[in-house]
């Protein structure tokens, strides 16, 4: 199948892309004619399955596991997207985790393993990504969360990643903005997906809050946040940068 959608041409690196959030944004973004890399830590058959259903489609796929904490993983990660598709166009920082915690609970460990994840990743991936966007430009879309705003009790950690990714997205926007490359985060709030399932917040007193908080009056679907993603992957936002927009029904 021949594509000559938004991004026809494009290869795009989508961190933490076998499930939820990010292979939504995998699929639309193949959707829309680009190659896309698909990264994950640990869930091999996972994202092999998000690879088979695009290359179904008539789409272009590879996963490649990597653990973006890991700044010799994300090196090997960005070899084999350019190996296998020649070129980078699109970095988009999904990888995450998250675990809630009172002040007492939290621990060097639990610090750590959010910071290294959620903060330090996106570094790693952003220095590798620029290297290869060279003189053509390029676009970072980082995946925030609308946590950022509401000050949360039991999210200390979490939410101080968050903040760091908001913070990460405006400075890097004025930073890289003359080579070119644009930088923008998408701040959802809660989005049902096989992690916010099994941590029980779906279907829970979590999500009862969500909704009293939320004026749309529902819970986001991945396809909320990967039709923002194309959007600000595409030339139609060519002239947005440094902005964090949440996509959260109206949550704040």
């Amino acid at each position: 199948m021949e594509y000559s959608g938004k991004l026809k041409d494009k290869v795009a690196l989508i961190t933490g892309a076998s499930k939820g959030i990010g292979a939504a944004i995998a699929k639309a973004y193949a959707s829309e004619g680009a190659a896309v890399v698909i990264n994950y830590a640990s869930s091999m058959e996972a994202a092999n399955k998000v690879v088979q259903q695009i290359i179904e489609t008539g789409g272009k796929a590879i996963a490649v596991r990597g653990n973006v904490g890991i700044e010799e993983d994300v090196k090997r990660i960005f070899e084999e997207a350019v190996t296998a598709f020649g070129k980078l166009d699109i970095l988009v920082n999904n990888a995450g985790i998250y675990s809630f915690a009172g002040i007492s609970e939290i621990t060097k460990k639990s610090f750590h393993q959010m910071l290294d994840i959620n903060v330090l990743g996106s570094i790693f991936t952003i220095q590798q990504a620029i290297k290869l966007f060279e003189d053509r430009g390029g676009v970072i879309i980082n995946i925030g969360s609308i946590v950022a705003t509401l000050d949360m009790p039991e999210t200390l950690v979490y939410t101080q990643t968050k903040y760091a990714t908001d913070a990460l997205t405006r400075i890097m926007a004025k930073e890289l903005g003359p080579k070119r490359i644009r930088v923008n985060s998408i701040n959802p709030g809660l989005v049902e997906t096989e992690g916010s399932i099994a941590s029980g917040v779906i279907n829970g007193d979590g999500e009862k809050w969500h909704l009293s908080e939320t004026p749309l009056g529902r819970v986001g679907k991945p396809d909320d946040i990967s039709k923002v993603s194309v959007f600000l992957a595409s030339d139609d936002s060519y002239w947005i940068n440094g902005e964090t927009i949440a996509v959260a029904g109206g949550q704040r």
